[in-house]
Parts: structure tokens; sequence; C-alpha cells
């Protein structure tokens, strides 16, 4: 009787041990699709969706408190129009000719290596909320009135949700983004967009 119960004891234990050991695993990875358009203003419009991998990496998992870092490769559809004439100034040698070429809409690509933080408060296994910061590099492949083509740095700060099914976890996470290129190009005004995404998470 008593090896039956040591033996169901230890039985138990690797399985809660196992279980634990899951769901505390350190790596996710995701996907998610978000769209988004710039804040009412009269310069310009700007219209945004966008596709993005996720690698996640808990710094304390199963918390009720947890600490996330990611990596975050994206790749950002925009289009832009210039809308205020104005904005390019008579101080420009040919601000007749981008006057013209910037007033007409435009397809932009941004090619974006997010490095995000995430201070995520657990509601029990399922349920979280999050505040997330990034900043990443980023390839614009465009001239703009407001954004120089080539290098600069895409920001993003957000709040979210998460709820997990199974062994999926659904996110949504509405946020606010800024681009520029921190001065290091002549034409850096930036662009500036509230956005939504939806996205799916898979821990490893």
């Amino acid at each position: 009787m008593l090896k039956k119960v040591i033996i169901t004891l230890l039985l138990y234990s690797t399985i809660v041990n196992a279980q634990q050991e899951e769901n505390n695993s350190r790596f996710s990875i995701g996907l998610s699709y978000g769209a988004g358009s710039d804040f009412e203003n009269t310069d310009y419009t700007y219209s945004n969706s966008y596709i993005q991998g996720q690698v996640y990496y808990s710094l304390n998992p199963g918390k009720k408190w947890e600490y996330h870092v990611a990596l975050q490769p994206e790749i950002n559809f925009a289009r832009h129009r210039l809308k205020n004439l104005y904005f390019v100034t008579p101080d420009d040698p040919h601000y007749i000719e981008k006057r013209e070429e910037y007033t007409q809409l435009k397809d932009i690509r941004e090619y974006i290596l997010n490095v995000a933080f995430f201070a995520r408060r657990n509601f029990g296994e399922n349920f979280s909320i999050y505040a997330m910061a990034n900043v990443g590099p980023m390839i614009t492949d465009t001239e703009t009135e407001r954004l120089t083509e080539g290098f600069a740095f895409c920001d993003v700060f957000a709040i979210g949700i998460t709820y997990q099914i199974g062994d999926v976890i659904l996110d949504i996470r509405p946020n606010v983004r800024h681009t520029s290129n921190a001065g290091l190009q002549q034409s850096n005004a930036g662009f500036n967009t509230h956005n939504i995404a939806f996205g799916v998470i898979v821990p490893l």
C-alpha cells in the first residue's frame, strides 16, 4: 500500500511540474495584422496596414505582474498625400515641382524591426491586460514632404488585452505610432497615426 502511495505521489509531482514548466514557458511566437490612419489634420492624409511577426521572451513567467521583451519585424503598407501646399515653402529651390509631386497619392513601404517592452497584469490563467512601448529602426522606400527616403525610427505605445483559448492566445492591441528620423536627414516632420492590431500568440 505504501509503495502505491509513493508511486502515485511521484506521478502526481511529475505531472504538476510538467504543467508548471509548460505554463511558465519563457518563449512565445506570434503574428498580427493591424491598420490605422492619421489623426485628423489639415496638412496630410496617411493610412496604413501592416503585418508583424513576434518573438517574445518572458523575464518572469507565470507571475501576476509579468514582463516581456520582444522582437517584432514588420512590413507597413501606407498611402499618403500632401493636402497643405504651403507645407513646402518657397525657400526650397524646387518647391513648385515638389508641391506638385507630393500632392499626388503615394504608396509607401516601411520595413521595421521593433524592439518592445511589455508590462503585463495577469488575471487568472487566461486573461491579461498590458502596456507596451517599442522603438525600432526603419527603412522607408519613398520620399515625402514629411520624411526623407531611407533610414528612420518607428515608436509605438499600446494598451492591449489577451485571452488564451487552449494553446492559442488571442491579442487585441490599440496603439499610437510615430515615425521620424531623429533629425538625421533633412525632412523629419514624420507621421502620427492611431491603429488597432489583431494577433495570435503561441507559447513554445
